[in-house]
């Protein structure tokens, strides 16, 4: 049984899905993996950029030391026009891989390309192809909404998908 965290990051919203998976199928079907815990955590933008990084750093722990997963599925960083947010965001990387590293994880990083194809078999698929296939490729309720919590998801899918390309 494999036990992912996904992490779409970000400062001001971050996806988190943990996702399991279990070792054995039933006949032909291959099981989905199963979503045990996702959020869109927020910080608030009154606070001061530190503060907003150790509050990330904490939810990571938490979550971490939670569900105890062995892998962290993570976003390569995609660079944009915005400076400021580009290093915010990296910043954020960091805290969020350095408590995955202290929990003493293993750290994949997937581009938006390997995600979409992992996802959806097509690597310029719109998100709404994303959301679509995510919901059928795992167990989730319904009232799962939030972009950032389905990317977490679709980041956590690319791991195990890279997994069973290993095995």
């Amino acid at each position: 049984m494999a036990r992912i965290l996904g992490i779409d990051p970000g400062y001001e919203r971050l996806g988190i899905a943990v996702l399991e998976k279990s070792s054995s199928a039933q006949g032909y079907r291959r099981l989905k993996e199963k979503v045990l815990f996702s959020e869109c955590f927020k910080t608030s933008s009154k606070l001061p950029f530190e503060e907003r990084l150790l509050l990330i750093a904490d939810e990571a722990k938490s979550v971490i030391e939670k569900y105890k997963p062995e892998i962290l599925s993570i976003e390569t960083l995609f660079l944009n026009t915005n400076q400021k947010t580009v290093m915010h965001v990296a910043e954020a990387r960091g805290v969020i891989i350095c408590e995955a590293m202290r929990a003493g994880m293993k750290v994949f990083e997937a581009t938006p390309l390997q995600i979409k194809i992992a996802t959806t078999g097509y690597g310029r698929a719109d998100k709404t192809q994303m959301i679509k296939m995510v919901k059928m490729l795992v167990e989730i309720d319904e009232s799962k909404k939030s972009d950032d919590e389905l990317d977490a998801i679709a980041i956590a899918l690319t791991a195990f998908a890279n997994l069973r390309l290993q095995s």
